[in-house]
């Protein structure tokens, strides 16, 4: 079922990233925080919106962007939670009230700016967990954010709040979410 808003060019440039990036040459090393409203349409027209909060202690290191991308090649979903989920928080992703650990955050140059992936070793929500006929949770495992921060001003991004991750045929990186709403994520402004 196609999503209401489709913005899968934005993710696959951002896992284009995840696969082949650059090294970011600015580390992150100090505390960051970054806001952004996430807004969703459902496809029988719902709409809903909530503040999102993504705080950062610090940034992951290449050595723990080599071990993701080697369980990503692996296995997927199941190698990289089984991954991550033995590290240390490195921060949260608050959605509402709610705040899920951050496992794994990399950013790499691009337009200007940074071009950021988040991973949670947890599920964020399940959007749509309460409805008739509504699919199993069994393996969405990973809560994924793709955040676009410019230099200055407001940028955009995508957040999959319980997904897949794998490789398919080609080598691309592709996600399969929970939930049939994109929540796109508007106005991401960072602070440090």
């Amino acid at each position: 079922m196609q999503k209401p808003f489709d913005v899968r060019p934005f993710r696959v440039v951002v896992l284009s990233g995840l696969m082949v990036g650059l090294a970011l040459t600015g580390r992150l090393l100090a505390a960051e925080t970054l806001t952004a409203t996430a807004q969703m349409k459902t496809a029988g027209g719902v709409t809903a919106s909530a503040p999102l909060t993504v705080t950062l202690d610090r940034m992951s290191t290449d050595s723990e962007r080599e071990q993701v991308l080697t369980a990503l090649k692996a296995g997927g979903t199941a190698r990289i939670h089984a991954l991550i989920d033995k590290w240390a928080a490195i921060g949260t992703v608050q959605v509402g009230s709610s705040k899920t650990p951050v496992k794994y955050a990399f950013a790499q140059p691009g337009g200007g700016g940074r071009l950021m992936t988040v991973v949670t070793a947890t599920p964020i929500a399940f959007v749509g967990a309460g409805l008739p006929a509504a699919p199993s949770r069994a393996g969405f495992d990973l809560g994924l954010l793709f955040l676009d921060v410019p230099a200055s001003g407001a940028g955009h991004g995508e957040l999959a709040p319980a997904t897949k991750i794998a490789l398919n045929k080609d080598g691309a990186v592709v996600t399969d979410d929970y939930g049939t709403a994109t929540i796109v994520l508007s106005n991401v402004t960072a602070k440090k």
